[in-house]
């Protein structure tokens, strides 16, 4: 095994939380088929030879209470699962700070955080003033951050930037205007987090577009950067679709529909 590279990761998706809502709800324009559905809430992890790279960081109970969502496992469970101890990780990559996605604020006292610049100013920015455009946002969670900053714990990126070998952070924006998403070598190919640049795999197979938006137009050219960082549409893995959790096997028996291995082929 001494010819392994140095630049080939594991990746995987733990989901800790679920929803159940009206399926026009996912679509800007609604959708004709008016049954219910549920979306899944995930964490990613990527381990490999740069260490643990933790991609988001959720929501917590007292997040769930306050917007009627429901923790199946908490992220810190799903990370232990893993093998993984929330105070070893050394970076979390925070694709946007939306409140499903940053809170958890203090189960990583050790992680130094990745976000684009946009992302930071658009949170602390103007468009705060629009209770439309704030809707996603915590404040709690943006001041925790911004806290990170002022402890010298976060790292800023602007557009396209490499983390660690075979680890890339490249802007999308659209559906909130800093979010980035990640691509990952794997040894079967890039595989690109898209987080929520892509809720749903029928986003960009549809080219539809999810309610919450900064923007539209930046939201459908991303799904292109998508298409091009991923070594084929299999390869892109969407923020909050549960069909993740069929179309890939579980980390180990015992974890179905909680962790599943992104750097295996699904079953397609």
């Amino acid at each position: 095994e001494e010819t392994m590279s140095d630049d080939i990761h594991e990746v995987y998706a733990v989901c800790y939380a679920t929803h159940t809502r009206k399926r026009s709800e996912n679509y800007i324009f609604g959708d004709p088929h008016d049954e219910m559905t549920s979306i899944a809430y995930y964490v990613w992890v990527i381990k490999g030879p740069h260490g643990t790279f933790v991609c988001d960081t959720g929501f917590d109970d007292v997040a769930a209470k306050e917007r009627a969502r429901k923790i199946i496992h908490p992220v810190g469970e799903g990370l232990q699962a893993l093998g993984v101890a929330p105070d070893k990780v050394d970076h979390v990559i925070a694709t946007h700070m939306h409140w499903d996605h940053a809170g958890n604020y203090d189960l990583f006292p050790n992680a130094r955080y990745h976000i684009q610049d946009t992302e930071m100013a658009y949170a602390t920015g103007r468009c705060m003033c629009h209770q439309m455009l704030r809707i996603p946002f915590s404040e709690s969670d943006v001041l925790a951050m911004v806290r990170k900053v002022f402890a010298y714990r976060v790292e800023f990126h602007d557009g396209v930037e490499e983390l660690a070998p075979g680890i890339t952070v490249h802007k999308v924006g659209g559906h909130s205007k800093g979010l980035q998403c990640v691509r990952v070598k794997t040894k079967r190919g890039h595989v690109v987090v898209a987080s929520d640049s892509c809720h749903l795999y029928s986003h960009i197979d549809e080219g539809r577009v999810f309610p919450i938006t900064y923007s539209v137009g930046d939201t459908l050219e991303g799904y292109k950067t998508l298409k091009k960082l991923a070594s084929s549409r299999h390869h892109i893995v969407p923020g909050h679709d549960p069909e993740v959790l069929k179309l890939y096997p579980a980390m180990k028996a015992g974890l179905e529909n909680w962790i599943v291995r992104l750097d295996v082929d699904p079953k397609v």
